[in-house]
């Protein structure tokens, strides 16, 4: 594996497993230091572990839209790190399922807190820590769902849509110095996406182009990438990793 996040810091939250986790294995592996969050302390650890133990990483538990625990986070990535170079808004949540007309509107405003506001306020954290004097890169993941209908989860996809524009909206503010992009994956195989292809996953997987789902190490790389002085000249956008799915869902 190469060294191009060498010295670099990186809070990934919501990283105790499936794609957050996936995201900051490959970040230590590039040389980074990484910061993880997620509500569990017991998972963080074995996370902790997994991750090459507390030399590489350093795990916060809480709740990512809560800003006492970001304030916390990030502190705490300071006094443990030195700086906070890079930061991976990965925590999503989705409560609900079915039609938007009959969506529970409390559900629907805690995803928009969790999905979007407090993605934004980690970035405000991160920039009045450090990134704001010293630059940095951050990436949010977005979603497929994001980009067209996806009957089932239409206010996730909706949020997933307004964080792809808050990650262009904050690329335009927040240049030259500090880089803002997005990833959208489409299924990917989690414990977070289980009732999406659990029971039926040589039907799921027939319409992408690659024959297959995604993996966590597969957001892992494109996140790393764009974290990356690989991708010094790329800022705003949206990019998609799904097998595929893309170009096929609707044809007949």
């Amino acid at each position: 594996m190469n060294t191009r996040l060498d010295n670099k810091v990186a809070i990934v939250t919501g990283a105790s497993r499936g794609i957050g986790l996936g995201i900051a294995e490959r970040l230590v592996a590039e040389g980074a230091k990484v910061v993880i969050t997620a509500r569990k302390q017991d998972a963080l650890v074995e996370a902790v572990a997994a991750l090459g133990g507390p030399e590489y990483a350093l795990a916060v538990a809480g709740r990512s839209d809560d800003i006492d625990h970001q304030t916390e986070t990030v502190k705490r990535a300071m006094d443990t790190f030195g700086s906070v170079d890079l930061l991976v808004n990965n925590t999503g949540i989705n409560p609900v399922y079915g039609p938007m007309v009959e969506l529970d509107l409390d559900a629907a405003r805690k995803i928009v807190e969790v999905n979007c506001l407090a993605a934004l306020s980690w970035v405000q954290q991160a920039h009045n820590a450090w990134m704001g004097e010293h630059g940095g890169s951050v990436v949010n993941i977005s979603s497929v769902a994001g980009i067209q209908p996806a009957p089932g989860i239409g206010f996730y996809g909706a949020t997933k849509a307004m964080l792809a524009h808050l990650t262009a909206q904050l690329a335009v503010e927040l240049g030259p110095d500090l880089r803002v992009n997005a990833v959208a994956p489409a299924v990917v195989k989690t414990q977070f996406a289980t009732a999406l292809y659990e029971g039926r996953e040589n039907e799921v997987i027939a319409a992408y182009p690659l024959k297959r789902l995604g993996v966590p190490q597969d957001i892992g790389s494109a996140v790393a990438f764009l974290l990356s002085d690989d991708a010094a000249w790329i800022t705003g956008q949206t990019i998609v990793v799904d097998g595929g799915l893309t170009l096929t869902a609707g044809a007949e």
